[in-house]
């Protein structure tokens, strides 16, 4: 065959196009339980830290195991226990759903000091791309004892700092229900506007006004798929 003619370089330009393209494919499928493995360890030290627990990659196992493994389940819209495993459902599958047909997580987590705690799994769309996040409620099922949030793009200084113990901290202890029973959720306001008496407020981050609102609506639906569960 002519190796200065079309025919020749259309070939081999195609038998490397393939070679490279099975490398990459095999190359995938191999770093594909690796991959699994890294995301779940990144979530379970999410759910860790929204009950106020820092962990590490050698640590994070060994806590979850003790601390949350044993007493998580999988619920419906209507509140009811079903069959599956909490850690593995899929929120951004489960959000392209509609909410009646959706399957949400519970993890519960049992302290050193006796307590229990309720953690919810929340996510939503940022200014620039998803944003998620866990909130961990009291047995009250009412008084928020620690709060993650985390995002994929949101703005360096500004709306990325929902991933930062400052505005994460400020949940705590904030209620969702008020005193007539009716879910309130939070509302996300003008930062230094909030009241040290205020229950169901938090300051919002400075210049990130559209994340401030994204969070807060990302945390109302969430505690509305969650309202029936809650209130059983």
């Amino acid at each position: 065959m002519n190796r200065q003619g079309n025919a020749y370089t259309i070939i081999y330009a195609s038998a490397l196009i393939i070679i490279v393209a099975v490398l990459m494919s095999v190359t995938s499928l191999g770093l594909r339980p690796k991959q699994a493995s890294n995301e779940a360890i990144a979530k379970k030290k999410d759910i860790l830290k929204s009950i106020n627990i820092e962990s590490t990659n050698k640590n994070v196992e060994e806590l979850y195991e003790k601390i949350i493994c044993s007493s998580s389940y999988i619920i419906d819209f209507e509140g009811n226990k079903v069959e599956g495993d909490a850690l593995s459902v899929d929120m951004a599958k489960e959000f392209l759903k509609p909410a009646k047909e959706r399957f949400y997580p519970v993890f519960e987590a049992n302290l050193e000091t006796g307590e229990m705690k309720y953690i919810l799994q929340t996510r939503g769309a940022g200014l620039w791309g998803p944003v998620w996040g866990y909130i961990s409620l009291n047995e009250d099922k009412n008084t928020i004892y620690g709060a993650f949030f985390g995002h994929k793009g949101e703005t360096p200084g500004l709306g990325a700092e929902i991933n930062q113990p400052p505005f994460q901290r400020q949940f705590q202890g904030k209620q969702i229900f008020d005193n007539e029973g009716k879910l309130v959720s939070i509302t996300i306001i003008n930062k230094g506007k909030v009241s040290d008496t205020a229950l169901h407020e938090v300051d919002g981050i400075s210049g990130g006004t559209l994340t401030n609102k994204a969070v807060e609506s990302m945390i109302a639906n969430c505690l509305q798929w969650y309202e029936n569960f809650l209130r059983k």
